[in-house]
């Protein structure tokens, strides 16, 4: 069982982390950057509307999209070349015009179509697997005030599944920070 399954609410269920609320982006940054300091790594923020500063604070790593790209390229190319020169010089070879079998200028446009193709799947496939989507429900739905991140407000997950959470000393740390309240996710 790990850390973060051991750990509970005040009410008793399980803890996800805990979260605090802002009401401007430069409150939010600064208490990021100080719990950042602290120490915490499991972390996350919610914003109405994409903020620059946010994600460097959060320093998430590096996306791993674009390898899933390159790989559906290169699986796309030799797919499709492969899939041409089956055809034209294993299973069902024909002289057409004079030309070899393996005539590789004619193989160039499909080839090409299916190296797109298949870049596009991966991308879109590796996007949904790297966000964790489809995902309809995440434990922080379960604060009542968060539906206030779409409109006016800011909030700070601390996540307990951070090696250094301590439901006490978390919430003396997001206190420092000025936050304007402190909510318990429970998963």
């Amino acid at each position: 069982m790990t850390k973060a399954a051991t750990l509970r609410s005040a009410a008793g269920h399980p803890l996800h982390g805990l979260m605090a609320e802002f009401a401007t982006p430069a409150a939010l940054v600064s208490a990021l950057k100080r719990v950042r300091a602290a120490g915490y790594t499991k972390l996350d923020a919610f914003t109405p509307f994409p903020i620059e500063e946010v994600i460097e604070a959060l320093d998430p790593p590096r996306s791993k999209v674009p390898a899933i790209v390159l790989a559906g390229g290169i699986i796309g190319g030799l797919a499709g070349w492969g899939l041409q020169f089956w055809i034209n010089v294993v299973d069902y070879p024909l002289v057409i015009g004079g030309r070899p079998f393996n005539s590789w200028v004619a193989f160039i446009p499909p080839t090409f179509e299916t190296t797109v193709l298949f870049a596009g799947l991966s991308a879109l496939i590796g996007m949904l697997a790297a966000n964790g989507l489809p995902r309809p429900y995440h434990p922080v739905f379960n604060v009542p005030r968060f539906q206030l991140a779409s409109r006016d407000r800011y909030f700070l997950l601390v996540e307990a599944g951070d090696p250094k959470f301590d439901t006490k000393n978390v919430r003396e740390a997001l206190a420092a920070t000025g936050a304007e309240g402190i909510h318990e996710v429970e998963e």
